[in-house]
């Protein structure tokens, strides 16, 4: 078996899989077809082999990273397939462009000035809930824009939403393991709620 960032290919000898609908006979191998579309990996060899079972995958979740597929034969005695593909590009650290609010280098307290200078009572007099609500939020950006610096986001966080901390994480954590022993019947399912 080989792994890399976004490729995993061998030999995974799963006979019962039928790669043109995606389905298997044997538990074990649903298991694995599940856990291939959960990471949105894509099959790169197409042909059965070996009395139409793929046995040997070539699997990516980078679409355009492997081409020039081939298969070349046996090795020696062997019944399997030498599978000879190409890299076709590095893949390379994204740099994120998404921004986010930077509550530690805030200055709160020009904040609470901004806002407690506005007089709202004049500001919103006679005014419905939704045209109070945009002369509130324009108040608030223009107040936010001046006293909450931005920053990138980058690194593994750049897909983490900005309010998941750690405390959250930890949570989440938490939640899948005690998910993880109902199945195996070590967690009440009373335990697995109050967790949720």
């Amino acid at each position: 078996m080989f792994i890399s960032p976004g490729l995993l290919m061998g030999d995974f000898n799963h006979p019962n899989i039928c790669g043109r609908d995606n389905t298997a006979g044997h538990k074990q191998s649903r298991r694995f077809l599940e856990c291939v579309d959960d990471n949105f990996f894509l099959q790169v060899i197409e042909e059965p082999r070996r009395r139409g079972a793929m046995l040997n995958l070539v699997l990516t979740n980078k679409e355009g990273l492997v081409g020039n597929v081939k298969l070349k034969g046996s090795l020696g005695c062997s019944d399997h397939e030498m599978v000879e593909l190409k890299i076709l590009r590095a893949v390379r650290r994204v740099h994120s462009k998404l921004t986010t609010l930077d509550f530690r280098r805030a200055d709160f307290g020009l904040l609470r000035d901004l806002l407690g200078g506005v007089p709202w009572d004049k500001a919103l007099e006679g005014r419905g809930a939704q045209d109070s609500w945009l002369i509130f939020k324009g108040h608030l950006l223009q107040a936010q824009e001046r006293c909450i610096p931005t920053k990138r986001k980058s690194g593994k966080n750049t897909k983490r939403p900005p309010w998941m901390n750690k405390e959250l994480l930890g949570k989440v954590k938490q939640k899948k393991e005690a998910y993880r022993g109902l199945k195996q019947g070590q967690v009440a399912s009373d335990e697995y709620r109050e967790i949720v």
